[in-house]
């Protein structure tokens, strides 16, 4: 240590500019590099929300931010978002996601068969650390882009624990709204599809809580460049949603959904 410190002060004149120059250089080099992570999630769950049969599918996943930025944990049901405003922990920006298309009453049999589609949705989304790295509160607001599929609200609590450098695991509870355009497109039957469908009665589908549930995650570290994630979402229907025929009488109020996902991270430089 102290021939260290006989160092720095003796050239201290000398290096001044040339470490002014470095950490110029290095604040640069950060602020014109990304770190990109792209995910291919497959997924084991309900063919539609209020089935009961259960199908494969597949999401992609996205996520990016500066090199030097600190990371912050995040669900797996999180959609994309980008900070924009970060007022004393509470973060506050827009959001994208992906849901399912309307259900066509016309296709609903007692096998409750459908083929799926997906839409975007946008809103935004806020969240707040209520302690740093280990409990998060998060909302999500998204109206459909097109379709008319409506609104929807979620609402999640989250624990992180990490589990030395390698794994890291969640968990929380969920709370899902929407209003009455995406009830009625996803769990109302109309009189003139009622009237199609003999044996189905019409059902007003309001706004309002849709479900409650519950979220877990195990996430563990490969390497810098890949890293896995394995999450169990489930989700029971209420209100409206659970009393249409949809999911009553042909589906289930029970939703729970297996995901594995395997993600790559690599830097971009513009």
């Amino acid at each position: 240590m102290a021939i260290a410190g006989l160092g720095l002060w003796a050239g201290a004149a000398i290096l001044a500019f040339p470490v002014s120059s470095m950490a110029e250089d290095a604040a640069k080099s950060t602020s014109d590099t990304w770190v990109v992570t792209l995910g291919a999630t497959v997924e084991y769950g309900p063919s539609y929300e209020g089935s009961k049969h259960y199908t494969f599918g597949a999401l992609p996943s996205f996520d990016i931010h500066r090199l030097g930025e600190a990371t912050e944990y995040s669900a797996p049901d999180d959609n994309f978002d980008y900070g924009l405003f970060d007022f004393h922990g509470l973060e506050i920006g827009p959001v994208v996601g992906l849901r399912d298309d309307r259900f066509d009453l016309n296709n609903l049999q007692l096998q409750s068969q459908r083929k799926v589609r997906w839409n975007f949705d946008a809103g935004g989304f806020a969240q707040y650390w209520l302690m740093e790295n280990r409990l998060r509160f998060r909302t999500e607001v998204r109206q459909s882009l097109w379709g008319g599929d409506g609104l929807v609200g979620d609402f999640a609590l989250d624990w992180f624990q990490p589990l030395g450098d390698k794994w890291l695991l969640s968990a929380g509870p969920r709370l899902s709204m929407a209003n009455s355009v995406y009830m009625r497109s996803n769990f109302g039957i109309s009189e003139s599809q009622a009237a199609r469908k003999a044996h189905i009665g019409a059902f007003d589908a309001e706004a309002g809580v849709k479900s409650v549930g519950f979220t877990v995650a195990a996430s563990y570290t490969i390497s810098p460049e890949w890293s896995v994630q394995v999450y169990e979402k489930y989700n029971r229907l209420v209100g409206d949603a659970a009393d249409s025929p949809i999911t009553s009488r042909f589906g289930s109020s029970d939703q729970n959904i297996i995901g594995f996902t395997l993600n790559r991270t690599f830097n971009v430089n513009f």
